[in-house]
């Protein structure tokens, strides 16, 4: 390399405006590089694509997605219940209770107990989106031998449930239980599980409507 003899004042116009070009240049290019970082695999991502991709769905929450909108079209539309009584907190006049002989009839007439649980929360397009899911869940896991909630939930995985709708996995004895998270478009669907082989069972129950998932009631397997 040619050494520079000679303060930069001897130096001729030319080469000053060579100089500061060349150092213009330097931090152009400096400056990209700050706001450019490698992945793993030596691929160049810059912050505002690493934000897009972070916004994607997985390959796995959009198969889960396609999952339940094939049941919610195989099922009625939202907001009919016809589980619970259309005459609840009336007393019933047309079919008066029978009194046993030497009982004596209450004072006030007896009224049908409202619903409560998932009867009550529940309509009937949740009872029958949550029947197509507890029919293929028994179905693989009364196929599990032994198991355990790490096998529980690679089967629950296997069939379409990512981690984040899996819950409260627990050994109970040589069983184990969970919870599903079936909340979609504000609807409160979630399933109380039992995988124990043959005997495996599964039931609807309900969750909080926002935020994570809680159970706020069921009827337990």
């Amino acid at each position: 390399m040619t050494q520079i003899r000679g303060p930069i004042s001897k130096f001729t116009p030319g080469r000053r405006l060579l100089a500061a070009a060349a150092i213009t240049v330097a931090t152009a290019l400096a400056l990209t590089a700050c706001g450019t970082e490698e992945n793993d695999g030596g691929q160049q991502t810059g912050s505002a694509g690493s934000s897009t991709a972070s916004q994607q769905p997985s390959p796995e929450q959009s198969a889960t997605q396609a999952l339940f909108d094939r049941f919610e079209k195989a099922c009625p539309e939202a907001g009919v219940n016809s589980r619970r009584p259309t005459g609840a907190g009336k007393p019933d006049t047309a079919d008066p209770e029978t009194i046993a002989p030497g009982e004596t009839p209450p004072a006030d007439p007896i009224e049908p107990a409202f619903p409560t649980g998932p009867e009550a929360e529940l309509d009937d397009r949740d009872w029958c989106v949550s029947a197509h899911h507890e029919q293929r869940v028994i179905a693989a896991l009364q196929k599990v031998a032994d198991p355990t909630p790490t096998k529980v939930r690679k089967t629950l995985n296997a069939l379409g449930y990512t981690d984040e709708r899996i819950h409260h996995l627990k050994q109970d004895g040589k069983k184990t239980r969970f919870h599903l998270d079936l909340r979609e478009g504000g609807g409160r669907l979630c399933e109380s599980g039992l995988a124990a082989g043959a005997v495996s069972d599964v039931v609807p129950c309900v969750a909080v409507a926002e935020g994570p998932f809680e159970v706020a009631s069921e009827v337990r397997p």
